[in-house]
This record gives structure tokens, sequence and C-alpha cells, in this order.
């Protein structure tokens, strides 16, 4: 269940007042990544950090980390446990995100962490996130059209709901590659607080971090990866100045080289589950913004002399397969279409139903082939394999996928 609004959450960690600082990321795309680079440069600097993502990857309490690590189950149980309990006493009813919004921040409390870095779960006005006062600096990164059911329908009023995370006297950093309508609703909010910001742009970077710019240089990035950690690294910059005024950005630039966001461009190896030696892309693109990056990447990279790209794909109902899909799939391309299995703690996400999906990809997307796997991954990576033969192989659509698979392949969250 979904049900936006900050009253149930704020009397749920009333009962705990938050002892840490937070470093708080909004946005449609970026967003988990920029809270990834902030957590591990922040671990980095010697600073006891704590990550709050969603949704998790293979268990519910991955989402939680320390210092990089995920949380123990234990740990995570017996203090869920207790929320869940007071949920009760004090008659609720709050959210299955509330509750683990209130788990992820009581654990920090326990854990002393000194900065949790905390990414917004679904907009950012009324997300259960937004109680959090103490806040080092605000992030928003890249914004595009999502979950318009509860956020609006237009870039404008989906913006404005992000922009909900700004705060009087807290600076903020935004990403410079927005588009001109969602930097003129940002910046107006930014005018009305009186607040600092700044706006992050890969392309002038060198101007406030030449080191950074530097990197960029000696990694082999993508576009949005710069932007992320553009906006990262002024973040991080904002934090230091309050917490650790000593310490300079530049020493823990080359900590970035090292971190990695699964399931966002991530080469994995099949075996042993199927018969291919290659590895294959694993990506969680499901928006047509994400889409449309991931699509330019393959692109670039896969489609080497006019090569034909097999996909595995799945996407959740309630989305715009046209807007995931016509980025990613073209004419002379192989697909195995597949619905993702029930989300922990998020009974009501459901995988698009595979016959439709795979009747709209056959329609209209000029396929070589489109085979329904249902719910058999498994058989939908063999089948795959075998129609690739050796060739680009990309799975993607849902984060939900991306989660099925790396549990498949009984893959854990890696420490960044």
């Amino acid at each position: 269940m979904i049900e936006l609004g900050l009253s149930r959450i704020s009397r749920l960690v009333q009962q705990s007042p938050l002892l840490w600082k937070a470093v708080h990321v909004a946005g449609t795309n970026g967003k988990g990544s920029i809270t990834a680079y902030v957590s591990g440069l922040l671990a980095a600097g010697g600073v006891r950090c704590g990550r709050f993502t969603s949704p998790h990857l293979i268990n519910r309490w991955d989402c939680i980390t320390i210092d990089e690590e995920a949380v123990q189950e234990s740990l995570f149980r017996q203090v869920e446990d207790q929320v869940k309990q007071r949920d009760k006493q004090l008659g609720l009813g709050a959210t299955e995100f509330e509750l683990l919004t209130a788990t992820a921040f009581e654990i920090f409390n326990r854990e002393r962490v000194e900065v949790g870095v905390v990414e917004v779960g679904m907009g950012g006005r009324l997300d259960a996130t937004n109680i959090l006062s103490n806040v080092l600096v605000s992030v928003i990164s890249k914004i595009g059209l999502d979950h318009e059911a509860f956020l609006g329908n237009s870039i404008k009023a989906i913006a404005r709901e992000k922009a909900g995370i700004l705060k009087s006297g807290v600076p903020c950093v935004i990403d410079g590659t927005n588009s001109s309508e969602v930097l003129d609703v940002l910046q107006s909010r930014i005018r009305e607080l009186g607040i600092d910001a700044v706006v992050a742009h890969p392309e002038t970077i060198d101007q406030r971090i030449p080191e950074l710019a530097r990197l960029f240089k000696e990694l082999d990035l993508e576009p949005h990866q710069k932007a992320n950690m553009s906006c990262a690294v002024i973040a991080l910059q904002k934090a230091l100045e309050q917490i650790r005024p000593e310490k300079k950005v530049e020493d823990l630039l080359p900590t970035l080289s090292q971190i990695r966001w699964p399931g966002r461009l991530q080469q994995i190896s099949l075996r042993p589950l199927v018969a291919r030696e290659e590895p294959v892309l694993l990506d969680g693109a499901h928006n047509g913004q994400s889409a449309d990056v991931l699509g330019k990447y393959v692109d670039r990279r896969l489609r080497q002399s006019g090569r034909s790209v097999t996909w595995i794909v799945a996407a959740s109902h309630g989305k715009d397969i046209s807007e995931i899909f016509e980025p990613l799939i073209r004419p002379g391309d192989s697909v195995a279409v597949v619905a993702f299995g029930p989300v922990d703690g998020m009974p009501w996400i459901k995988a698009t139903d595979t016959a439709h999906l795979s009747k709209h990809i056959q329609s209209t997307q000029g396929v070589s082939a489109v085979k329904d796997f249902d719910a058999d991954l498994l058989g939908a990576m063999n089948w795959a394999s075998t129609v690739a033969d050796g060739g680009p192989l990309v799975i993607a659509g849902s984060l939900y996928l991306v989660s099925d698979v790396l549990r498949l392949l009984g893959d854990k969250r890696p420490a960044l």
C-alpha cells in the first residue's frame, strides 16, 4: 500500500529522537547512485555513516547499511518488531514504507552513526523520509516522469514534489543536466527559501573541483555517471564543511573509482546457471528517462557493426511499456519476456502480464523473435543465451527483475 503523508511517520519516530545528521537525496533517476557515492566517500573519510535506500536488492534488510555493510538480519528484525509494536500501540496503521523508514532511522540511532545518507522513497514533500530535520545538505538528482498517479502528470508538478525536501537554512545541490522546466521550478523554490544552492554540471565541474574533472578523463564514464558524481562530490563537500572542516574532498576522490551501485550498467556472469561465458549487462532501467540512458549505452557500446541484441525483460504493472522499451529494443533484436516474482514487503507491486508485454513488443518493435516465459526466469536465461550465441545480452526493464536475477545467482549486495 502506498499512502503519502507525514503524520504517521512523525508519531512513529517521535518516540526515539534522531541522534544523527542527514544527507537527503531526492529525484527520479540517479538518486541511488548519488546516495552510494556520498556514503562511500564519507566512510572512506572515517565518518561513521548509515545509508538507507529503496527498494531492497536481495533481502529487505540490505537497504540499510552501516559503514557500507548491510545490517545483520537479527538486528533488522529486532528493531522492525519493536517499530511494528509501537505502531500497533499507537493505532497508527503505518504503511510498509513508513515502518521500514522508522526501522532504518532507529538502527542509525542504535549504531551511533554520525551521518545518515537517506534516499527519498517517492516524491519528496510527503515522503516518509521528509521528517528529517537535522539535514546537512539536500540533493536533487535528475527528474523525469514517474509515479504520475501520486506526484502529478507534468514534469513541473513532479519537480515541485521533489523540491519539497528543500529546507530553510539547509544548502542544496541540484543536477544541472535537468530540463529547463525542472530547473525553473527548483530555482524558484530555492529563491523562496533563500538557501545556498549549487547547480552541479559535469561540464563546469573543473571550475569548482578540478581534481574531479581530471578523474572524469581517466575513467570511462557515461554522461549520467558524471552528473551523479558531480552532485555527490559537491554534496560531500558541503557536508564536510560542517562536520569535518579539516578534511579535503579532493583527498577522498580516488575512492570513487571503487564504488559500484548494483543493477546499474552492471556486468554479470550467468554461469553456472547457463552455458554462456560472455558477460551479460544487467540494468534496472524502469522509466523513460533511465531507458533512454540505457538505450544510448547499448547502441554505443554493444551494437558495433550493426550487431543485434538479445534481451530479457520485465516491467511493473502500470508502467508505460512503450516509454521503457522503445528506446531499448531495435528491429532484429530477440526478446525473452518474463514476470518477476513477489516483492517482499511490497505486496502491491505486480509484474506486467507477460502475454500483454510480448504482444506489445512483437507489434511495435519489429523484433526477430519474442518468447513469453511467464515466471520462468531460468528458462528465459537459457533461451536468450542460446539465441544470443555469444553476442550482446541485456537484462532490463525493472529493478525487481534485477533482484530476481541476483537472487537466482546467489549474489549478495557488494560492500561499496
